[in-house]
């Protein structure tokens, strides 16, 4: 495998646990030999480290791999999937010890680019394949132009409200903060037991929020330029209009530790009357077995600006562990098995995301007009900027904010300190 000898951040990151002063097999500095071409059965093998989406991930990637190694007997591949909250954990013990997977299906590539890590997406993708993206996704992971990574899928978000509750409080669904502001009073007055609004400020999703609010409030995590403005006047005033919400008792009373998934349990329970989610959220609240009365609209602004739908992409990278040239090519039939259109249509339809590939789209399109839909709204979004090599501190960073800024620490402070760490 190749050694890895710039991870000075991923190292800093694992310092702390157990694994960091475990053995990879070999020195971190140095040469190294190449991947191994396979088994003593002459199969080549690879390794891939999936995130787990909901439910059905798991058994969905149990039933690929069967189906792939049926047709590709000579390729011997093996996927572990890891939830959201241990897959970086997970990823960067593996880094650390030298022990890099083949392929990874995660949110972030930049400090893996960064730090010379990763293969460019040309190289492990096949043209046929790579040609099927949408443009506009693969921008997403262009570093000096060069594409690293590949999407997996995408979504979008969107408000959900119960219908039955704004009904019954005798609200209107709102489209402005202030809108916003008095349907949660109203909401609380009609049954002090419902959570009129939603919000998750976990590591999970805690960076969404940060979005949500900005970009509704003409804000942002960078300016047309590119240069990071987390400081800005338009983010502190939306911070601390979300943070003001908690306090006010019109949300979720625990959003730092309520995950998006524990909010969509609550919406489906008919115990949160309005939430920001993603477009998988009725796959959701269908296989939960929930009955709920609920619409869909854009997101509540502060006034004078156009709603912004927050556009979310997950990518696939390849790591550079030195491949033989037969190693390249069962990767690439690993990518063209998993996008074959009606494969993918299914991979999507799975967990009710959005297509990345345009053949894909075409397909959802035409089995369910409410898809058609959700694919423009993902093609006019803002997306997070992932591609910066600072993202992974910025998104930790946001968080961080949120929630000192919800146990009553100053969010203009807390954000003039994350601008100086980030911009220095």
């Amino acid at each position: 495998m190749k050694k890895l000898a710039a991870l000075s951040l991923i190292l800093s990151m694992m310092c702390g646990l157990a694994a960091c002063g475990s053995s990879g097999g070999g020195s971190s500095e140095g040469g190294s030999d190449a991947k191994d071409e396979g088994g003593s059965d002459g199969k080549v093998s690879i390794n891939v480290i999936a995130a787990q989406y909901g439910q059905n991930t798991k058994t969905w990637w149990e039933d690929f791999v069967k189906d792939f190694t049926a047709e590709h007997s000579d390729i011997d591949l093996t996927v572990e999937v890891e939830s959201w909250n241990d897959i970086y954990t997970v990823v960067n013990t593996r880094i650390s010890n030298n022990d890099a997977p083949d392929i990874l299906n995660i949110d972030v590539f930049a400090n893996y680019q960064a730090d010379d890590l990763l293969l460019p997406a040309e190289d492990f993708v096949s043209k046929e394949t790579y040609d099927k993206m949408y443009p506009a996704f693969l921008e997403q992971s262009d570093v000096d132009g060069t594409i690293w990574a590949i999407p997996d899928l995408a979504s979008a978000r969107a408000l959900y409200y119960n219908a039955d509750i704004l009904k019954d409080a005798q609200v209107e669904v709102p489209t402005t903060w202030d809108e916003l502001t008095e349907a949660c009073k109203a909401i609380k007055a009609h049954d002090s037991k419902i959570y009129p609004w939603g919000i998750d400020m976990t590591t999970d999703e805690g960076q969404a929020a940060f979005a949500y609010y900005t970009w509704n409030n003409g804000g942002g995590f960078v300016d047309d330029e590119g240069n990071w403005t987390l400081n800005s006047d338009k983010n502190v005033e939306a911070i601390e209009y979300a943070v003001q919400m908690v306090k006010d008792g019109y949300t979720n009373s625990d959003p730092a530790n309520d995950t998006r998934y524990d909010l969509q349990d609550m919406f489906g329970a008919g115990q949160v009357a309005m939430m920001i989610g993603p477009n998988s959220i009725p796959t959701y609240i269908a296989d939960g077995g929930y009955s709920v009365n609920y619409g869909v609209a854009p997101i509540p602004t502060n006034g004078g600006v156009d709603s912004v739908s927050a556009g979310v992409m997950d990518r696939f990278m390849c790591f550079d562990n030195e491949y033989s040239d037969a190693e390249l090519e069962a990767i690439k039939t690993f990518f063209d098995f998993f996008y074959e259109d009606e494969r993918y249509s299914e991979w999507v339809l799975m967990e009710g995301f959005l297509p990345a590939t345009i053949s894909g789209g075409e397909i959802l399109a035409k089995q369910d007009e409410s898809m058609a839909s959700w694919v423009d709204i993902v093609g006019s979004c803002n997306f997070y900027p992932t591609a910066k090599t600072e993202w992974d501190d910025v998104k930790q960073g946001v968080i961080n904010v949120e929630q000192q800024a919800l146990l009553g620490g100053n969010v203009k402070e807390l954000l003039d300190e994350l601008q100086n760490e980030i911009a220095e």
